[in-house]
């Protein structure tokens, strides 16, 4: 997020490519709030055009704010003051459009299941899990510029918490490897992990000390 903080054209793009990364969350507080599908895109998109025409994570450092937490305030503060104007905003009466790319395809029923959360609990676990996200799309990168790619795919999913995800030994098996080699394969996958949701949690707050005490707040919100 620091990038993001001057007036250069780059800090610009970082801003830009800070609202494309996270409008799930802010969509998803707007619809928990009450808002129908198309309003609630209108609403995302004319906050984040005000947010890019003002600057505003200018504010950010000044206040030693997290990007989540800055961005929360200063929605609710958007939809209690200028929620009349998100439309207008939205569809180019002024500031930069973000593309919401798949808002389609979000499950209406995604707000029934988590009905017991309120907005802003819902806000911090899309968050959370849009940093995951984030996360594990660098992986799969890193898996494909490798020579062992098939192997760092399969590990990537002992990641997950899915249910049918493989084990070490039926990996190894897998790979002619023994189970002791494919566990020491999956913790320098596992350090690979925790220092890419470092650096992608680095993005969103304004000084290194907040580091941590962003990565125990996802860590709840994901247990919510």
């Amino acid at each position: 997020m620091l990038q993001a903080q001057d007036e250069s054209p780059a800090a610009q793009k970082a801003l830009e490519d800070l609202c494309r990364t996270y409008w799930r969350p802010i969509y998803g507080f707007v619809r928990r709030e009450g808002a129908k599908p198309e309003e609630a895109k209108d609403i995302t998109q004319g906050f984040f055009a005000l947010i890019l025409e003002r600057k505003d994570f200018q504010s950010v450092r000044k206040e030693k704010g997290r990007l989540r937490s800055f961005l929360l305030a200063s929605l609710k503060h958007f939809m209690a003051n200028e929620r009349r104007d998100a439309a207008a905003l939205k569809r180019g009466g002024g500031g930069t459009l973000i593309p919401l790319d798949g808002i389609a395809e979000d499950d209406p029923s995604d707000f029934d299941r988590s009905e017991m959360l309120s907005a802003d609990l819902l806000y911090d676990r899309k968050w959370a899990f849009t940093v995951i996200d984030r996360v594990f799309a660098r992986l799969r990168e890193e898996s494909q510029a490798s020579a062992n790619t098939p192997l760092l795919e399969r590990l990537n999913t002992l990641l997950s918490d899915e249910p049918d995800r493989p084990s070490q030994a039926e990996i190894g098996r897998e790979f002619g490897m023994t189970e002791n080699a494919v566990k020491q394969a999956f913790h320098r996958l596992r350090q690979r992990y925790r220092q890419l949701l470092r650096e992608e949690v680095a993005q969103t707050v304004a000084t290194p000390a907040e580091i941590e005490q962003e990565l125990r707040h996802l860590i709840v919100a994901l247990r919510s």
